[in-house]
Formats: C-alpha cells, structure tokens, sequence
C-alpha cells in the first residue's frame, strides 16, 4: 500500500504519464445532475483533461456512461427506469445528446469524435472483435477520439456486460492501452467509507492482500449501475493482463493522466493475453455447457488440446456455432470455456463418436473440432 512517491522525469507515476495509448472511463454519476439531466460543467472539465493529453501527442479511449441518465430528464423520468424497454429508450434518447456535447467541446480544439457502441455479442464472435480492433485502430491513426458505450438500446439481459467498467477493462485490453483510467465520484479506494474519520485512502494495490480489510460494499449512485465492486473487478481484468489502472474521481482526471498521486494505482500482475482469450474469459457469456468425460478434461488441462466429441457426454442449452459455451466436467465443475464448432441442435448425434467415424458416415465436414485449443480458455478457481 502507500507510500511516497519516487522522483522520476515523468512524474511520481511514469506508467500513467509515459503512457501512449490511454483508455479514460466515466460514470454517470460524474456526468450528471442529481435529477439524471446532463451536467455541461462536468462533461467540459473531462474534456478539457482528455484534450490536453490528446494535444500532447497521446491517444485516448473514451469510455462514456451517461446515455441512460441522459434520457431521463427530456423523458420526465425521476429516476432510472428498473425495466429494461424503458432503460433502451432512455438510452435511444441520452446517447445522441451525450454524443452532440461530445462533438461541441472536442472540436474546440480541433478534436474529432467517433461513436462506438458495443454488445458482448459484438466482441465474443472472432470477426467481430477483429472489425472492432480495426476500427479503433483506424480511429486513433486519423486521430479521432473514440467514445465507446454499451449499446443498450439493443443489448438484452442475456448479452450485456454489465457495466461500463468491466467494458472499459475489456476495451483497454482489445485497443492495446498502455493505461487504464476510471473515473467516479469517489476520489480513490479507502479502507471504509471516506464520510468516515478512520477512513484511510489506498495509494497502491499490488496484490489482494492489499485487499483485505477493505470496505467495498458502498454501491454507486441513483444513476450508475456499478460500485467499488465493479471497478475492483475491472482493476484485476485489465492488470491481469499487464495494463495498470488508476481509481480516482472525474474532478482529478487531469492529474491522473499527468501521473500525479492521485487516488489508486493498481500495479499490472500478470502479462499481455491473446486479446481473443481475454474476452472469451471476462465478455461471454456463455450460451450452453457441454459435459466432458474425464478423459477430455485431461486432455484439456494437460496437454491442451482441441475438444473432440468423443470427449463430449451431455449438451445443455441452445446455441449456434461461433458461440461461447462452458465446458463442465463430470464433477460439474467448469474448466473452461470456449467458442463451440456446432449448433446445439447438431452435436447430440456426434457425442462419444470419434472425428474419423464422423467424418465416414457424415462427411468430410465433420472431423472438425468441437472447440479448437485456440478459440479456448481455461478457467481458474477465481473466474
């Protein structure tokens, strides 16, 4: 935890102010009023921070909530709506008055802003998160500012992410950030609740045992749908693969991209992933479950190898190829999960028969995998 700052050209933190490519994410809580209106004042000091690092030569993500709140007030809604029709409607009217604020205070200086909406579905299926990679990827090369949101006028129960901070976990990951920002109205991670005496702030986390003791059960506002439980968890998704994150408050966004002391530094603990392992892990949401014998779960755990249908005994769910399902061995455990090769509806005829046979009695078609090593990610004990 704490501790004092080193000296350093870049400042007290070089891996946020030395930073390329940085993903910024903002709740709705830091950009409206108590009332779920736009709050202008805000939304411009956030851009005015975003602007003077894109003016300094670095690239910025923007990960913005606020659509659904947005919606609200011209809606004459008091509060967020708990049903999910009202909620897309909300966000059918707050995105386009989000985005027009957007693009007013970005080409003040210059500044072009391209909107991004994302589902799950859109970045769970391989050539879909490959055209998302291309087309951040182009964004930034014309220097455009990206702002990414859920698209919750069409997103479902089923296919959401859940909130915008595991998206902007995700995001930081698929756009190769060097640095992730999330920004809220609390201006760290303490020990208790900050309106208490005792409350003593969080500078560094390095590891959960930085964790222990903590007080993360302070839910967001009136109208966010996350907490400290949810950045937490987007802090380990995007340090797990290397990317440092900073928790800090939207008032002190400035001083966060500049590498200043603010708020909570989460340190990377583990290394770049194959984007496409990092999503199937922490987007999906998986469609069905295939059980496996004991045999194909060895298979996968130790030698890391294709699933076969031989290894496949029972089918649960409806999905169609391309899709994530979980992978469950015959203690019911889940040991993985991957992007199948078959509709639901195909594999109960193929279990427990081998590719060859398959493909003698069915064609050549059929000696596929049921899910390729490669489009598979095992599950550890903490997933």
């Amino acid at each position: 935890m704490a501790e004092a700052p080193t000296s350093h050209p870049f400042g007290p933190r070089p891996e946020i102010a030395g930073a390329h490519r940085v993903v910024v994410k903002v709740g709705s809580s830091s950009l409206t009023t108590d009332d779920g209106g736009i709050d202008l004042g805000r939304i411009e000091r956030l851009v005015d921070a975003i602007t003077t690092a894109r003016l300094a030569g670095r690239e910025v993500v923007l990960v913005s909530s606020g659509a659904i709140a947005a919606g609200l007030a011209p809606l004459a809604m008091r509060s967020r709506p708990r049903d999910l029709a009202s909620q897309q409607a909300a966000a059918s009217v707050g995105q386009g008055l989000l985005m027009g604020h957007y693009t007013a205070l970005f080409g003040r200086a210059g500044l072009g802003v391209g909107q991004v909406l994302l589902t799950v579905d859109d970045v769970t299926r391989h050539g879909h998160y490959r055209n998302a990679f291309r087309t951040f990827g182009r964004l930034l090369e014309l220097g455009v500012v990206p702002v990414v949101n859920e698209n919750d006028t069409v997103a479902t129960h089923e296919i959401r992410f859940g909130d915008n901070d595991r998206l902007a976990a995700l995001v930081a990951h698929l756009v190769h950030a060097d640095a992730l920002v999330l920004l809220s109205d609390v201006d760290a991670l303490y020990t208790a609740n900050p309106a208490r005496p005792d409350a003593r702030r969080i500078t560094d986390v390095r590891s959960d045992a930085d964790l222990e003791g903590v007080d993360i059960a302070t839910r967001g506002s009136a109208v966010g749908t996350g907490g400290m439980v949810t950045k937490i968890d987007a802090a380990r998704i995007a340090t797990s693969a290397a990317i440092p994150v900073v928790l800090t408050s939207a008032e002190t966004a400035a001083q966060a991209l500049a590498g200043e002391p603010v708020g909570t530094l989460f340190h990377p603990t583990g290394r770049r992933r194959p984007t496409r392992l990092l999503w199937l892990r922490h987007a999906s949401d998986a469609r069905g479950t295939l059980v496996l014998d004991a045999g194909a779960v060895r298979a996968l755990l130790e030698r890391h190898a294709s699933l076969l249908p031989a290894g496949v005994t029972a089918v649960r769910g409806q999905f169609t190829a391309g899709e994530p399902v979980e992978l469950e061995g015959p203690d019911g455990v889940v040991v993985a999960r991957g992007l199948v090769n078959y509709d639901s509806e195909e594999l109960p005829a193929l279990l427990g028969r081998s590719t060859r046979a398959l493909a003698a009695d069915l064609g050549a078609g059929y000696d596929r995998t049921v899910v390729h090593r490669d489009a598979l990610v095992v599950m550890d004990a903490t997933d």
